[in-house]
């Protein structure tokens, strides 16, 4: 890339406020005021010219001279919110954003992303190369922070006041390196060079408490209080990340929460020579925002984790208080005026919260306390997996959150006493909707406190809410059906598609016009192309187009040669024993094991494209991404495959990466067990992008193929009803294994070390598992996904209707835009309208 320009109007950034036009607006948008605000970020914040600036340099500039244009519309976002006195703001709760990078995302929403690409082009710079300069901040573990980001975009598009609410870790999930096929952690540094997006706001800090005792007394009205005496108090530091709509005035805050020491440096410690009790309070203080889900392995662990919700938890209620009082006399409207969701059982703890503010440090009574805090807090379960629903020991409880605790109990004793009054003698009730788990070790139940705290429930696919009303939230469904909803999950068409893709983007709009952008529904018009052998070839070269740009990416990162006339089945998402990545291995053994019969098989060519990282303590999971790699050395070397099967595994999965897998993926693999996954969201954004969709009747998978038509998905597998019934009759996975010879072949070829150079004791967990236990039921899909998995090579072979196909699946996903599950939010819970932002006003 040429770093210096030979215009002579642009060789001198000293000179560059005379040689381009001045414009009165420094924010304006004209090509010449974009160029000139670019060059003085260069100068004036990196301290660089063009003759000595490195691409992170330009990057940092162009992120300034956009966040200065997003800037005039936070503040009067902010402004109108605070003029306009019956607006009601959303408030997202959530320990993960996985934003992606913001500097392609913000130009799309801007509507100036080809007016930069100009500008830098001007400049002899590569745009695309100073996107690819920004880190991709790893503040979330997968589809919970993915959702939270779409509905952050989503909620500014639709011109809903809102306000994210999250931790600004130092680390976030941390970056996957792939070392002798294992999967190998290192910290995901991602403030090493600062951030330009954020802005600190230490003048709107807050106290956090943690530990110590409560103490009782009477007020001077003879008013029964408890006042909270802590042991230590850690200062959350306000950091806003502005988050623009979609072709509107609207920029909504991000704001995430920094933890500092009170007092960060002891002078007496350090003058009696103690130097590192001198820093103690501040490194302990700061530990709170270190890293991302911190190994909850050992009591520190847990400690820290319960700390972090707690925190982030605490100072956004502080915060909304706050908001609150200063355009409102008192907190009775509270309510009326704020809507807050929990994004799973991470931020439950604010029901305990928000009660001890309004009584404890607002003076508030208990019941009134309670109605509000109910009509304010509404919760998403995100989950069907028992485990997943956090509970955490009462002794943690008293040693971190005293209070808390006290408020939990009598929440509980109040609710109990319902119970037995409106159901006798039903104690099987009571034991399941009590906030303690009576068990060896009392632990609090933080589901059942984010149920009996908030006035909507809501899962995130209709087989999920389904399920979590028959099974998982049981109790609950029977005693206040009412309060359950179904939000199906949704992402936004502006990153997912525009951004990703944008000579599809380009395309659809030629046909369609651009409204789809707001209105994902209007997609549908692309059906009348679907038999258009012209506009089919398009569809087949765009495609093509991003196969190849993908292949050359594997062939830089990996050295692995793809066929990009392939099929592209692809397999990306957190790596779960439930979510099956070893079914997809199974199918590959078995082709290579049917090549090895016979190398003159007639076979259509695949690449298998895996991604997704595993928790550092969960051994299988890891084990897993051990085999797929395994496996991947074994085939892709083989000379009697002859490349017509390539396995490929993508270390460090990220945003970035999917904007790069998602719309070159010919096959979507969805194979987790029926039952187990809640919704997923790379389901929607393979197929957005055209890609067809192998999956079992699970999640989000169902309403996919309801919308995209039964002929346009490739079904296999058990239903959850069948999943539970053969579960209940007796599940004996060695039948499966001695019933079926192919199966027990793949199975073999694995134990007996053919693909771990002789090792029989390296993969012996899975095939144990698979054997003797099977939780997930692999081998009894297995068969039905081998006969599916024939029929999508059949059908690909017939490339007419797999492009009808695909621009099927794409035009018919309309529901799965995120902008449609907020308006459901909006509707039909949180009773929240947009607002206008003018910025003439």
């Amino acid at each position: 890339m040429r770093k210096k320009s030979n215009s002579p109007v642009l060789s001198n950034s000293n000179n560059t406020a005379t040689a381009i036009k001045v414009e009165d607006d420094r924010t304006g948008m004209s090509r010449e005021t974009l160029k000139r605000a670019f060059l003085d970020n260069l100068f004036y914040i990196q301290g660089v010219d063009q003759s000595n600036a490195s691409k992170y340099d330009y990057y940092v500039a162009l992120a300034y001279t956009i966040r200065d244009r997003l800037l005039h519309r936070f503040l009067k976002s902010v402004e109108t919110y605070k003029k306009n006195n019956d607006t009601k703001l959303v408030c997202y709760l959530s320990a993960e954003f996985l934003m992606g990078r913001h500097l392609g995302n913000n130009l799309v929403n801007l509507d100036i992303y080809q007016e930069i690409k100009t500008v830098i082009k001007e400049l002899d710079l590569d745009l695309e190369e100073l996107l690819e300069e920004e880190p991709d901040p790893g503040l979330g573990n997968g589809g919970l922070g993915r959702l939270a980001a779409c509905f952050l975009d989503s909620l500014a598009s639709l011109e809903i006041p809102a306000i994210g609410y999250g931790i600004r870790y130092e680390f976030g999930i941390f970056h996957q390196l792939i070392r002798d096929g294992w999967q190998a952690e290192v910290p995901d540094n991602w403030l090493k060079f600062g951030n330009p997006w954020e802005l600190a706001r230490p003048d709107e800090s807050v106290e956090i408490k943690l530990g110590g005792h409560t103490q009782n007394y009477h007020d001077n009205q003879g008013n029964f209080k408890v006042s909270w005496i802590p042991d230590r108090v850690v200062m959350a530091i306000p950091h806003d990340t502005p988050v623009p709509g979609y072709k509107t005035n609207t920029v909504n805050p991000l704001r995430l929460w920094k933890a500092e020491a009170s007092e960060s440096f002891n002078f007496d410690a350090f003058n009696a020579g103690n130097y590192d009790r001198a820093v103690e309070e501040k490194i302990n203080s700061e530990t709170i925002s270190k890293v991302l889900y911190p190994n909850d392995n050992t009591p520190a662990g847990k400690e820290l984790r319960l700390a972090q919700q707690y925190f982030f938890v605490a100072a956004s209620l502080q915060d909304l208080i706050r908001i609150h009082l200063k355009n409102n006399p008192s907190l009775d409207n509270f309510h009326d005026r704020i809507a807050i969701q929990l994004n799973d059982t991470h931020p439950a703890i604010a029901v305990a919260e928000l009660m001890r503010l309004f009584m404890d440090e607002h003076g508030m009574g208990w019941e009134q306390a309670w109605s509000i805090t109910q009509q304010t807090l509404c919760y998403t379960n995100h989950t069907l997996l028992p485990e997943a629903l956090e509970k955490w020991s009462v002794s943690l409880f008293e040693k971190l959150l005293p209070r808390h605790l006290e408020i939990i109990y009598r929440i509980n004793h109040f609710f109990l006493e319902d119970i037995r009054s409106w159901y006798p003698g039903r104690d099987d009730l009571v034991d399941q909707l009590s906030l303690i788990e009576e068990a060896e070790e009392q632990k609090v139940r933080m589901a059942n406190l984010a149920c009996v705290g908030s006035h909507a429930i809501n899962g995130v696919a209709a087989l999920h809410t389904e399920l979590l009303k028959k099974d998982t939230l049981k109790a609950f469904a029977f005693l206040s059906p009412d309060k359950f909803f179904n939000k199906t999950n949704g992402v936004t068409p502006r990153r997912w598609i525009l951004l990703s893709n944008p000579a599809l983007s380009q395309l659809v709009t030629e046909k369609i016009g651009d409204s789809w952008l707001k209105d994902l529904s209007q997609m549908k018009a692309l059906e009348k192309y679907a038999d258009d052998s012209d506009f089919g070839q398009q569809w087949r070269d765009i495609k093509k187009a991003n196969k190849e740009t993908l292949a050359q990416y594997i062939l830089k990162t990996q050295g692995i040669q793809v066929d990009t006339n392939s099929i592209f089945d692809v397999l990306v998402k957190r790596i779960h024993e439930y979510k099956r990545q070893h079914l997809c291995v199974l199918h590959i053994i078995t082709l290579y094991n049917r090549l090895k019969r016979n190398p003159d098989l007639d076979i259509y060519p695949r690449t298998f494209i895996f991604g997704g990282k595993a928790a550092p303590g969960y051994f299988m999971a890891k084990l897993v991404i051990k085999l797929i790699n395994s496996v991947g050395e074994v085939v892709n070397k083989d000379p009697d495959i002859r490349g017509r099967l390539k396995v490929v595994f993508m270390p460090n999965f990220n945003v970035s990466l999917g904007q790069k897998i998602y719309p070159a993926a010919d096959l979507s693999e969805q194979i987790s067990t029926a039952g187990k996954e809640a919704s997923g969201t790379g389901n929607m954004k393979f197929a957005m992008n055209g890609a067809l969709t192998i999956g079992t009747l699970d999640g989000a998978n169902i309403e996919i193929r309801e919308e995209a038509g039964e002929e346009n998905f490739f079904l296999f597998g058990l239903t959850a009803d069948e999943v539970y019934q053969r579960k209940a009759e007796g599940y004996y996975a060695m039948d499966y294994y001695e019933g079926n010879e192919e199966l027990k072949g793949v199975i073999d070829s694995i134990k007996d070390g053919y693909f771990s150079h002789g090792d029989t004791e390296l993969f012996r967990p899975i095939v144990d598992s698979l054997l003797y236990d099977d939780p997930y039921m692999l081998l009894a899909d297995y068969h039905s996904y081998i006969e599916c998995q024939k029929q999508v090579a059949i059908t690909y072979r017939d490339q007419k209707k797999w492009t009808k196909m695909s621009i099927l699946n794409s035009a018919r996903m309309g529901k799965f835009s995120s902008d449609r599950t907020i308006r459901e939010y909006c509707n039909e819970i949180w009773n929240a309208k947009s607002v206008k932002i003018n910025l003439e006003s």
